[in-house]
């Protein structure tokens, strides 16, 4: 069974597939398992928001995070490290 992600998800899933170092759109819409079009909304608001930056190498798009994109993937971390199940031990009654 699949489940549909969210948004966020896929917002969090670009952040991350560029900050492993994957610039190219092509690339990243394989990576992030997306369309194009979707794709081109996902990087427009995200470079909206001031979380990725366009760029050029050899008359080619690239994109790269900045240094708020990275602060958001640390934040989207750190919540997940929270509310992430402890081991089964903690559950006993």
């Amino acid at each position: 069974m699949t489940h549909k992600r969210s948004r966020l998800q896929i917002y969090i899933d670009t952040l991350r597939v560029i900050n492993n170092g994957v610039q190219k759109p092509t690339h990243i819409m394989y990576k992030c398992n997306l369309s194009w079009v979707p794709l081109k909304e996902v990087l427009e608001s995200l470079m909206a928001q001031g979380l990725i930056v366009k760029g050029d190498l050899k008359q080619r798009k690239i994109y790269e995070i900045t240094e708020r994109g990275k602060d958001v993937l640390r934040y989207f971390d750190k919540a997940k490290e929270l509310i992430a199940p402890g081991p089964a031990s903690e559950f006993k009654l």
